[in-house]
C-alpha cells in the first residue's frame, strides 16, 4: 500500500472528507503511512479530530508554525513548508495523492521528496464503498427529497397557477426545515423544458404537460447528497408522456432483477435501453458516432452518489464492476423536443448480495 498525502479542506475535498468526518474550511494535511491515519491541522480543529476513531491529530505548532511565521513568510509559502515539513515528520519521502493536490504544494515537495505521484483512482476506489456515516447522511439527506416532492404534489395540485420559481422557492424552504443544504440548481423544468436534462425551469405551469423534478440536496453532517427525480402531470396525462413514463418504469425493473455485485455499468446501461429501442427511440447505443443526440433515451442511465452528486462508478457505455457498499442513482428517461419527456430516479445501496432501495416514493404521473 503506497503512502497516502493530502492537503486540503473537508469542505470542498471529498477525498479528505472520506478519511476526516470533519467538517473544516481550513486546509489540513493527511498522511497515511504503515497502518498510522494522522492529519495535521490548526489547533482549533484538533479538539473536534480527536473524536474521530482512529485518526491521530497533530496541531500545527508541531511542525514548527510559529518560526515560519515569525520568520515573515507568507501564508501560502507557510503551507506548502508546513506540507513537506509534515511528510518528513511521517517519514514520508513517496506518496501519492488526488487529483485535485495543490500545484504549488507538488512543486514545493518535488524539490524535496523522491517522488509524488497523483492517482486519481486510487482515491476514487476508497470512496466507492460508503461509511456508516456517509450511508446515514444519504438516507436523511434522501428523506428531505420525498418530503420536498410531497410539498411539490401538493401545491401542484391545490388549485391555482404555479410556477417553476414558486415550487423551488417550497422545496427549498423543506430542504432549510430538514437542516438540508439547497443546492445551486434545483430543477423543476415543465413543458418543452423537460427535454432538456439539466435546464432548472422556468414560468408557469399549465395543465396537460410533463413537469420533471430533480432534487439532490446535502446532508451538512456528513457531507452526502442524495439524488432523486421524479415526473408529475397536472391533469390527464398525454397518451405519449404515459407512454414514456411506462418505458421508464420497466427500464426501472429491468435494471433492478440485474444489478447485483459483480454485473458491469454498462451492462445495466445496456439492459435499460432496450425497451426504449424497442419502441424506436434512439439511445446512446443505437446513435452513429459523432451524433449528438437530443431526444430519446439519451443521457446514461446514471452514476455514483455520495460525497459528491456525480461521482464513481458510471452507469453508462464504459461503466465499471459494481462492488457492495456503492450508492447508485439509477435514472432512465425518454424526450421529444418540442413536447417534453420524463425521467425517473431512485438511489440504492449495494448490499454483498443485492441491493436495497433506498428511495421509496410513488412513481404516479398524479399530484
Amino acid at each position: 500500500m503506497p503512502d497516502v498525502l493530502i492537503f486540503a479542506d473537508t469542505i470542498r475535498s471529498p477525498e479528505l472528507r472520506h478519511e476526516v468526518p470533519v467538517a473544516a474550511p481550513d486546509p489540513m494535511i493527511y498522511v497515511e503511512r504503515n497502518g498510522t491515519r494522522r492529519v495535521y491541522a490548526g489547533s482549533l480543529e484538533v479538539p473536534r479530530l480527536q473524536e474521530v476513531d482512529g485518526l491521530e491529530p497533530v496541531a500545527a505548532e508541531a511542525l514548527g508554525i510559529d518560526e515560519l511565521i515569525a520568520a515573515g513568510l507568507g501564508w501560502h509559502e507557510i503551507d506548502v513548508e508546513l506540507v513537506l515539513r509534515a511528510c518528513r515528520h511521517s517519514e514520508i519521502t513517496e506518496a501519492v495523492v488526488p487529483r485535485s493536490f495543490p500545484l504549488g504544494a507538488a512543486d514545493h515537495l518535488r524539490v524535496n521528496l523522491d517522488a509524488v505521484h497523483a492517482d486519481g483512482d486510487l482515491f476514487d476506489r476508497r470512496r466507492r464503498s460508503k461509511t456508516e456515516v456517509e450511508v446515514a447522511g444519504i438516507r436523511r439527506a434522501l428523506s428531505a427529497s420525498e418530503r420536498a416532492m410531497d410539498r411539490v404534489r401538493e401545491v401542484l395540485g391545490g388549485g391555482g397557477q404555479v410556477t417553476c420559481e414558486e415550487l423551488r422557492a417550497e422545496i427549498a424552504g423543506v430542504f432549510s426545515a430538514a437542516g438540508m443544504i439547497t443546492p445551486d440548481l434545483v430543477i423543476v423544468s415543465h413543458g418543452e423544458q423537460t427535454a432538456v436534462g439539466h435546464e432548472p425551469g422556468h414560468g408557469a405551469i399549465e395543465a396537460g404537460e410533463p413537469v420533471v423534478v430533480d432534487l439532490y440536496p446535502q446532508d451538512p453532517d456528513s457531507g452526502c447528497y442524495s439524488d432523486m427525480t421524479r415526473t408529475f402531470c397536472l391533469g390527464d396525462p398525454p397518451e405519449e408522456l404515459v407512454k414514456i413514463q411506462g418505458l421508464c418504469r420497466e427500464a426501472l425493473d429491468r435494471v433492478y432483477e440485474a444489478l447485483r455485485p459483480g454485473v458491469l455499468g454498462s451492462e445495466l446501461h445496456r439492459i435499460s435501453c432496450e425497451p426504449f429501442e424497442r419502441e424506436g427511440y434512439p439511445t446512446q447505443l443505437t446513435k452513429k458516432p459523432g451524433e449528438v443526440l437530443d431526444e430519446g433515451f439519451y443521457h446514461s442511465l446514471g452514476h455514483g452518489v455520495g460525497l459528491e452528486v456525480h461521482e464513481l462508478p458510471l452507469l453508462g457505455r464504459n461503466g465499471e464492476e459494481i462492488v457492495p457498499g456503492d450508492v447508485l442513482a439509477i435514472e432512465p428517461g425518454g424526450y421529444r423536443k418540442g413536447f417534453g419527456g420524463c425521467r425517473l430516479e431512485d438511489l440504492v445501496f449495494v448490499t454483498d448480495d443485492g441491493f436495497e432501495l433506498l428511495t421509496d416514493y410513488p412513481y404516479d404521473l398524479g399530484v
